[in-house]
């Protein structure tokens, strides 16, 4: 079985160019910012985000897994804890935002708040003390799950203690829907409120899916790039990656269906403060990224999912996987990015902090779930769940 500790050279060398390609683009965002700040808060919002939403879907699924114990988890489980782990990294990376305030939500304005009866009925939620202060108890309360999820399991590779899989269920259970609900929150601070008179009940349940489906895409690269670790042969790994397809099809639908549900209520209701969100995406440009969304997001994936052989051949996994990736980049894009036309012409004007900037935290963030993924085995060693499942007991 495997080790205590797991090496690999994908992971050293994810480690080093993620370090390399981080200072890297770090080194241009700054150029950026200095001639472009308020450009410069409107990139990172969206990186930031995108990055922040991996790790919280990391946390999602391995609750998941906790829960119904099946083959998938094993093989995935060290990763997900590894992107959960990622999560102290997101607090200091959202530094910025809170002294970008200003600079992304026009309800910090205190003179525009004073003329706007909506943001005014708002002010006692949408304020700065509020916003800064349920940002520190989300990150402290995904930290505190992490920390006693991972804590418990690593502990469980040392000592083997039954009771420890009970406490990872007891924890999972009431963990998952106060994560979908902090999750609704914290979407609502950070994306909704930048066009604080729209709003959508469904919003943050779709942020919730997008995070699942993003952090299985990023987990299904890892497992075919690591497939020929001791620690993945021994239990044939590969054999899968299948079933991690499968789940990746689940969340493309569900995420399918969420989204056009949204379109459709709105849509049909045709209420002045909610169209216009709509409109303002149809138009300029964005109309074109929606078509696009259609297409790469939902339709491809979908029809290439329901291939049983597409979903057993690993490059052609690793390509959807990868293509998801993008195209979850390219929802949140066109999700945030025409929030910041505030009234003005709408128009789709990609700059080039648009990139270097995910790309700068994508490279941190890789070579800090590479430091973590390496502290520990790849697969779980104790968990009396995995001999039974893998013995064909579990699904």
């Amino acid at each position: 079985m495997a080790t205590e500790s797991f090496d690999h050279p994908f992971l050293n060398k994810i480690r080093t160019l993620g370090l390399l390609f981080g200072a890297l683009f770090l080194v241009l965002t700054v150029i950026g910012a200095i001639s472009n700040p308020q450009q410069f808060y409107q990139s990172y919002i969206i990186g930031y985000v995108y990055w922040l939403c991996i790790s919280l879907g990391c946390l999602s699924l391995l609750m998941l897994h906790h829960l119904i114990s099946g083959r998938w988890g094993f093989v995935i489980r060290r990763l997900l804890e590894s992107g959960a782990r990622t999560l102290p990294l997101m607090v200091i990376l959202f530094i910025p935002i809170i002294f970008g305030m200003h600079n992304l939500y026009e309800w910090t304005h205190a003179d525009v708040v004073a003329n706007d009866p909506i943001l005014k009925f708002k002010s006692p939620y949408l304020n700065e003390t509020g916003f800064i202060s349920r940002a520190v108890f989300y990150f402290v309360l995904w930290i505190g799950m992490t920390w006693l999820l991972t804590k418990w399991s690593r502990t469980q590779d040392e000592t083997g203690e039954p009771g420890l899989k009970s406490k990872m269920i007891n924890l999972s259970g009431p963990g998952i829907p106060v994560l979908i609900l902090s999750v609704t929150f914290a979407s609502t601070d950070w994306v909704m409120s930048l066009e604080p008179h729209w709003f959508s009940t469904i919003f943050g349940f779709i942020f919730v899916v997008g995070q699942a489906l993003a952090a299985m895409a990023m987990c299904i690269i890892w497992v075919v790039n690591l497939s020929d670790a001791d620690a993945f042969s021994e239990i044939e790994a590969s054999k899968y990656l299948s079933d991690l397809g499968t789940l990746m099809f689940a969340f493309t639908v569900l995420w399918s269906y969420v989204s056009f549900s949204q379109f459709l209520i709105i849509w049909s209701a045709n209420l002045a403060e909610e169209a216009p969100w709509y409109i303002k995406r149809g138009q300029g440009g964005w109309d074109i990224m929606a078509v696009a969304l259609i297409l790469f997001h939902f339709a491809l994936p979908f029809f290439l999912l329901l291939q049983r052989a597409i979903k057993r051949r690993a490059a052609l996994l690793l390509a959807i996987a990868v293509l998801m990736l993008v195209m979850r980049y390219v929802d949140l894009y066109w999700y945030i990015a025409p929030s910041f036309s505030h009234g003005g012409p709408v128009g789709f004007h990609p700059h080039f902090l648009d990139l270097t900037i995910p790309l700068s935290i994508g490279g941190f963030w890789l070579a800090y779930f590479a430091m973590q993924l390496k502290g520990a085995a790849l697969v779980p060693l104790h968990d009396p769940r995995m001999a039974e499942t893998f013995a064909g007991e579990g699904h």
